[in-house]
């Protein structure tokens, strides 16, 4: 096996133990990268250790430019890794550092390091999880029609809430304008309740109270329908004569004893 055969299954893939070695590795290193610039924003720690600070972000940065140029060298077409949503995080992940240099400021901006985590879920290839979130994600699927209308129906109703309020309170108290006003109903309905905008007369009072009560209607319908969804993929799934173990209504073996769900062979 040639070097950039070897060095491309470590870089990319997971299922060599040198691969998983190799994104535990950069995982903390990330970690690390990131409390660094949070911990130096603290400005009394950040003036008194400042070119402790400066010293380790630049050995980072080294590092990740070093990894950066590596998936470049490795891959087998550069140019769509370069144009992949990961190759634009690495790239974004190194370049404030170097930006820093003429503009004051700008590697605070390396917290978009926190992206890269998200590799993580490649170590975390478990098949139990995967048919969980594969069961999740056809549920969303089912369910996004009603959704859509649902959130269409929610839009009514802020809008026609935030029409009749900002009519009510005749442009005073906050709701100066119609968007304003419907900013303020969907705070309301929401039952986020910021308080930045509060109706004083007895009928705009009436009408919060109305649109709170409609606010926790709508919160279960959503989550009604996917949970409903989510029933009817669990009922698809296929039963182990041998554990009981629900599997993927797709699997041929059962995820847990190793069992053949196909009664036909």
């Amino acid at each position: 096996m040639s070097l950039r055969r070897y060095l491309y299954r470590v870089v990319f893939e997971t299922n060599t133990k040198a691969g998983r070695g190799f994104d535990v590795m950069l995982l903390w290193l990330i970690l690390f990268s990131v409390m660094v610039v949070m911990i130096e924003s603290v400005p009394k720690i950040g003036t008194e250790w400042h070119y402790t600070f400066v010293w380790i972000e630049w050995i980072l940065t080294i590092i990740f430019t070093i990894e950066y140029l590596l998936r470049i060298w490795i891959s087998p077409k550069p140019i769509r890794y370069l144009r992949s949503f990961w190759g634009i995080i690495d790239l974004l992940s190194i370049l404030p550092t170097y930006l820093s240099l003429f503009f004051a400021g700008y590697h605070y901006l390396l917290v978009v390091r926190i992206f890269r985590l998200l590799r993580v879920f490649r170590i975390l290839k478990l098949a139990r999880f995967n048919s969980e979130a594969q069961i999740l994600i056809a549920a969303l699927k089912s369910s996004r029609y009603k959704i859509s209308i649902f959130l269409l129906a929610v839009l009514s109703i802020v809008v026609l809430l935030g029409t009749v309020m900002y009519v009510i309170e005749g442009g005073e108290e906050g709701f100066s304008s119609i968007p304003q006003s419907i900013y303020w109903a969907i705070v309301t309905v929401t039952t986020v309740g910021y308080g930045d905008m509060v109706p004083h007369s007895i009928i705009g009072k009436l009408l919060s109270s109305v649109a709170m009560i409609i606010g926790y209607a709508i919160i279960a319908v959503p989550t009604g329908i996917v949970t409903v969804e989510m029933s009817k993929s669990l009922k698809n799934d296929l039963k182990c004569s041998r554990c009981g173990s629900e599997n993927s209504k797709n699997a041929n073996y059962c995820n847990h004893c190793g069992e053949n769900l196909n009664k036909e062979e």
